[in-house]
């Protein structure tokens, strides 16, 4: 079968993959949504032609982005994801034996349907009774919940249609407004590479509004570039003073110990786009 998935990463640059098969396509409310099976990655989610999760590759994100602040914090009971509608956030949170609630926050609903019934190895926690899934604007959703979450994990889409607004200084003022008094956030910041202006005023305006701001790193081959960024705001708790040899083994298949104190050692063109933040 000579069919192939392309993601336009830049403007100048294109991701292709073999597709064994066409699994879903549909227009959601929000967006184009579809999910392919394909030959390097095995099956994909992609939103408006964008890839979102495969399975192979998934556990890289999935981990970083849930495990870094969960580990940060000294006892997360209440976590909210913004996004993240596949459920792999959801179920790296799960993995935390504190944490009492872990709600989602998903606008599209669809894209939870198409998860649950064509990515079961990443949406398999969406249906603990410990988790809450509302469908939503997750943006919405800050302002009417102050002083509530312990952790809120920003699990975006790319900074166009409706995930635009979850990458301004106004909602980052609301995730702060939402969380307790010692809680902390992590956002997924785009590509070192490509989104250099993105990383440089995001980093910016959370530092504005937390005591404590730090870029981390990670590896995720479908991401444009491959190397991706995470950026955390906290009130009281800096990742960088965790003792790693305390955390609990987790069964990851990225995150560790060692990989949560590497992670903040940035580049030196990555440390430069902080500096200019």
């Amino acid at each position: 079968m000579n069919c192939w998935f392309t993601e336009l990463q830049t403007d100048h640059m294109k991701l292709s993959c073999r597709v064994k098969k066409v699994l879903c396509e549909e227009k959601t409310p929000f967006q184009h949504l579809a999910v392919y099976d394909t030959v390097q990655f095995g099956r994909m989610l992609a939103l408006d032609d964008v890839i979102q999760t495969t399975v192979k590759d998934e556990f890289v994100y999935h981990e970083m982005i849930a495990h870094v602040g969960l580990n940060t914090h000294p006892n997360p009971r209440r976590v909210l994801v913004i996004g993240g509608g596949d459920g792999g956030s959801i179920r790296e949170i799960l993995k935390h034996s504190s944490v009492e609630q872990a709600t989602l926050v998903e606008i599209d609903e669809r894209v939870i349907a198409a998860a649950k019934e064509y990515l079961p190895e990443i949406s398999c926690a969406l249906d603990d009774p410990r988790v809450r899934v509302i469908v939503d604007d997750g943006i919405k959703h800050v302002k009417e919940n102050r002083n509530t979450y312990d952790m809120i994990i920003v699990d975006s889409t790319d900074p166009v249609g409706p995930a635009e607004g979850l990458f301004g200084k106004a909602f980052y003022q609301d995730v702060h407004d939402a969380l307790t008094e010692d809680g902390l956030f992590v956002a997924q910041t785009e590509s070192p590479f490509f989104n250099q202006d993105i990383i440089s005023r995001v980093f910016r305006d959370i530092r504005s509004i937390f005591p404590i701001t730090r870029l981390f790193l990670a590896c995720v081959p479908t991401y444009p570039g491959g190397l991706w960024s995470f950026t955390m705001g906290s009130k009281k708790y800096d990742p960088r003073q965790v003792n790693v040899l305390e955390l609990p083994d987790l069964k990851t298949r990225y995150y560790s110990p060692a990989i949560h104190r590497a992670a903040f050692e940035l580049p030196p063109f990555v440390a430069e786009l902080v500096e200019q933040g």
